[in-house]
């Protein structure tokens, strides 16, 4: 962990998933500046796809139903297009008999203006689909804005992290899915973790079913390997309470709230 990107660093890092979509829109500014200013978080997790005109947009989902008043796939339309929509339409906290966000101009950012509006903060950026020119893209964005020491990236698919690391050699990445279970099993059945991978950091769920994935014998085995370790998706205080006392690395929350309590 000699990368800048760890300098100043230190247990358990605040970190708001999609901003803190249990609080307010996912991937969007208003998400995004409320756990800024508000939950003093330490680094923010974003998803971006590519879109038609070779731009990347903040959002979770290859379509637009869920979130947004619009229909159809991401990668078909331009920025523009993407950004006339309602991405605070969907967003609801009791249900559906309200919708907070509706009407009040909340729209789905550009990589760029998350880039632009938070210089010194640190970013967990996933790119979710593996489309031509995606990573390619977000490698020169990365590289424009001078962000090499700051952002962590990375895709759950194996080719997309392979070629970021291609692009990118000198920026963290976190472990795609199958070079993540390759490293859980081997911690797990009694191993060790490759020292060597090029991937630095672990963002890796508490629990898979019954099984408690991230424990202390874990955590000594990935620190032993030089490798950080932040879980996701962790909304219970009770769970947030036994990682801290862990010392886990980060925890991705929806609750951006609870877990400022938690750390206080």
């Amino acid at each position: 962990m000699h990368s800048p990107f760890f300098q100043g660093l230190r247990p358990t890092l605040h970190i708001a998933h999609r901003g803190g979509s249990a609080l307010a829109p996912e991937n969007t500014r208003v998400a995004f500046d409320a756990a800024v200013q508000r939950w003093r978080t330490d680094m923010l997790e974003l998803d971006v796809h590519l879109t038609r005109d070779g731009d990347l947009v903040v959002t979770h989902d290859p379509t637009l139903q869920r979130c947004t008043d619009g229909e159809g796939r991401i990668v078909d339309f331009s920025l523009v297009e993407l950004q006339r929509l309602d991405a605070g339409y969907r967003f609801t906290t009791d249900g559906g008999k309200t919708f907070p966000f509706r009407g009040k101009g909340v729209r789905l950012p550009s990589l760029r203006e998350v880039l632009q509006a938070y210089p010194g903060l640190r970013l967990n950026v996933e790119l979710k689909q593996d489309t031509p020119g995606a990573a390619e893209a977000l490698a020169q964005q990365v590289r424009e804005y001078g962000a090499q020491s700051r952002v962590c990236l990375g895709s759950e698919l194996d080719a997309v992290g392979e070629k970021l690391l291609a692009l990118l050699p000198d920026v963290v990445h976190f472990y795609p899915r199958e070079a993540l279970s390759q490293a859980v099993v081997a911690v797990k059945s009694g191993g060790a973790l490759a020292e060597d991978s090029p991937y630095s950091v672990l963002d890796m769920p508490y629990r898979f079913g019954d099984v408690v994935l991230v424990d202390a014998d874990f955590l000594a085995a990935t620190a032993r390997a030089g490798k950080w370790v932040n879980v996701w998706t962790v909304d219970a205080e009770e769970d947030m309470r036994i990682l801290v006392a862990l010392g886990v690395g980060g925890i991705m929350t929806d609750r951006p709230d609870l877990l400022r309590q938690v750390l206080g």
